[in-house]
């Protein structure tokens, strides 16, 4: 089994998505170890001095004036987790829920929070033995971080709570004892470094990010496929033009194009001009680097901010020791969500984005007056209705997808006494990805489905070498249509292979 390393510093998705998707556990190295002591021995000073610290002997948010006396600090503690554990809605999935927890490890391990390293040794056991907390997705604003969700996570940890084990849905505390593993009895300040923090949005928005890389690769291997099936024009893509306006990611667009319908025989078969007498593609295919483009620049801008999050203190107070049996306490707010609330809604629109011109595509292959094909794909239109209703599924998915993405990062609601007037609602921003990825991954699944049709259409030619890969991996799972049947588990069936990067792996 895979093991992990964490140590605050230098987690990689590769290390995130092995945990979270691939089941592998979770190690708290040394040098961590030693860090985690040295703050946690700073707040035990303070404790002594009777030093007024937040969270640690005052109250939270509005209540920080309040103080605590010595003897209420660990109670303090224990009502936090309590009181937090508010959300509503449906549990995140298994996947989110161990990204949450192996990035929440990671923040403490990183040695700013002051909590014992056995706080982190308890997520990691909870990683090896399956232990997953039942988070509901619903809740947070993303202000002082995901409190009500990460509180969810924080009940399982001291055996309170309800957690999935093996499948079965459990008490926190059967599921702690059927591990093995023994309930954390919180100290000052554990319990609000469980709850402060970012992970909830920046785990969904880090595995979101995963699969909307595999559908921007995988739409452009299926414009390949459309464009020999409308018998599109190469002269787009030729490189002067991605050189004369240099986005990265329309020039890597357009080299994939390039390369995918290398060899083409229905391309060289309609290059004379009396055979078809459009000058220009639409823009769609025209434009499709520029549009794919945009997209991949969007994905890189996200990629760089979750990066950043991935090794971040985002804990409130943070404890810097100073390597001299001393250190400071200070209240800050690396907690608002707000760097992650806008990456979700740049990734919300490039996704909208992505699903929108695709869809502009099955609409050109069905329509016979745009496509030069038969009617809606089907040889016999009248009798066969093909693809029309197919592609009344695509557009509906891309226009439930632009109502999705519409910002959530602009919008604040003040809370906790307007103690936390500006919040980044984060936590939603990320949230509404899952569908909007669903949707994306449906409506290339239906264009690459269509996009085979025409090709079938135009045999005995054939597409390029690479393109002909990917037309050959969607007549794996779906046949040609010579006369109707239902279409939706042949969609759901290449939308299963488009989410596995079979299609994405062409391109490698």
């Amino acid at each position: 089994m895979t093991i992990v390393n964490i140590n605050g510093n230098d987690l990689a998705f590769e290390n995130l998505y092995a945990v979270a998707l691939g089941g592998a556990e979770a190690a708290l190295t040394p040098d961590a170890h030693k860090r985690m002591e040295a703050s946690r021995a700073v707040i035990d000073r303070l404790i002594a001095s009777e030093t007024a610290v937040y969270g640690v002997n005052t109250g939270f948010g509005d209540l920080a004036e309040v103080r605590i006396s010595r003897d209420q600090i660990l109670q303090l503690q224990l009502n936090l987790v309590r009181s937090h554990a508010c959300g509503v809605g449906a549990p995140l999935s298994e996947s989110e829920t161990r990204a949450i927890m192996l990035l929440r490890a990671n923040a403490l391990a990183k040695g700013f929070s002051g909590v014992r390293p056995v706080v982190v040794e308890t997520l990691c056991a909870m990683l090896k033995h399956g232990v997953h907390p039942v988070i509901p997705s619903q809740g947070s604003v993303g202000a002082s971080g995901d409190l009500a969700p990460l509180a969810h996570l924080a009940q399982v940890v001291i055996g309170e709570g309800e957690a999935l084990c093996s499948g079965e849905r459990l008490s926190g505390g059967d599921a702690l004892r059927r591990a093995g593993i023994a309930p954390l009895s919180l100290e000052a300040k554990e319990g609000l470094s469980l709850l402060n923090g970012t992970q909830g949005m920046l785990a969904l928005a880090s595995l979101a990010l995963r699969e909307a890389e595999i559908l921007v690769d995988t739409a452009d291997v299926a414009t390949s496929l459309s464009l020999d099936a409308l018998r599109g024009s190469p002269a787009a893509f030729d490189p002067r033009i991605a050189e004369a306006r240099p986005f990265p990611g329309a020039a890597a667009t357009a080299r994939n194009l390039v390369r995918l319908n290398q060899g083409s025989e229905i391309r060289e078969s309609h290059r004379a001009a009396e055979r078809d007498p459009r000058v220009q593609d639409a823009y769609s295919l025209r434009c499709t680097p520029q549009v794919h483009g945009a997209v991949r620049d969007a994905l890189a801008r996200v990629r760089a901010t979750l990066d950043v999050e991935l090794n971040s203190a985002t804990d409130n107070p943070l404890v810097f020791a100073d390597g001299k049996g001393g250190g400071e306490v200070i209240s800050g707010g690396n907690f608002h969500g707000q760097p992650l609330a806008m990456a979700a809604d740049q990734l919300a629109v490039a996704l909208a984005t992505l699903g929108g011109i695709s869809e502009r595509r099955i609409e050109h292959m069905t329509n016979p007056h745009t496509s030069l094909l038969p009617a809606f794909l089907t040889t016999q239109p009248g009798l066969n209705s093909g693809f029309m209703i197919a592609h009344v599924t695509a557009a509906a998915l891309a226009s439930e997808n632009k109502a999705l993405a519409a910002p959530h990062s602009v919008d604040s609601i003040p809370t906790s006494g307007n103690q936390e007037d500006y919040v980044s609602m984060g936590m939603s921003a990320a949230r509404r990805l899952r569908p909007m990825l669903g949707n994306v991954r449906h409506i290339l699944a239906i264009e690459l489905l269509a996009a085979c049709q025409g090709i079938d259409l135009l045999a005995p030619l054939r597409t390029g070498a690479l393109a002909h890969k990917a037309h050959a991996r969607v007549r794996s799972v779906a046949k040609r249509l010579d006369e109707d049947r239902p279409l939706a588990k042949e969609i759901e069936a290449v939308g299963s292979i488009i989410s596995d990067g079979d299609f994405q792996a062409i391109l490698r």
